[in-house]
């Protein structure tokens, strides 16, 4: 059976991390395709910069990727983007849906809204680093009606995140080499994420 990838967030900006994760979730599933889901309003954090920003920056980055799809599911629809409605959305559309969260995220399961019909939608890939304990990821699927469609991957570790390009971005520091070489050229040609 052919299995469909979700990935999602805010990307602001999308870097190396989101790419290699995405990379490493096809492999290690064997996905027919990955679709990449910008959050348009995310419920849990706020944004500041705008989701057709947002949109061509994660175009940019999965450009050269051949298994990649990006959707605009989560940004075209109104209100909060919630995981639920979104798997619920892909389940009427493919078989076999597999939703990837890093660790850290998947931490936090219990508080998003519907975790268990979440589960009911679509299986959750969940990436783990070297050292991660193991003992975190488990006091949350022992809560949960079905765990076994829980999988855990492991994926070498990339230290960069959003919240540290833009700070770079806004001192006009180098972002080359923790951003894919058309995403630092959108964030260079447009000034984005610089300080007024």
């Amino acid at each position: 059976m052919s299995s469909t990838g979700l990935f999602g967030g805010a990307f602001d900006p999308p870097h190396n991390g989101h790419v290699a994760l995405a990379e490493d979730a096809i492999q290690r599933f064997g996905l027919e395709r990955m679709i990449v889901l910008p959050t348009g309003v995310p419920p849990h954090k706020p944004v500041e910069t705008d989701s057709s920003t947002r949109l061509d920056l994660t175009v940019a980055a999965f450009a050269d990727r051949p298994k990649v799809e990006i959707s605009t599911y989560d940004i075209d629809r109104e209100g909060p983007a919630y995981t639920v409605d979104t798997v619920r959305w892909a389940a009427e559309h493919w078989s076999d849906v597999i939703f990837v969260v890093g660790a850290d995220e998947f931490g936090d399961f219990l508080l998003w809204k519907d975790p268990d019909e979440i589960l009911e939608h679509a299986r959750l890939g969940v990436a783990t680093r070297p050292g991660y304990p193991p003992e975190r990821i488990q006091q949350v699927l022992n809560q949960l009606r079905r765990p076994e469609r829980v999988e855990s991957f492991t994926i070498e570790p990339l230290p960069v995140s959003s919240t540290q390009i833009r700070a770079r971005a806004a001192k006009g520091e180098p972002i080359d080499g923790l951003v894919p070489p058309a995403v630092a050229q959108l964030i260079a040609e447009h000034c984005l994420y610089r300080d007024e």
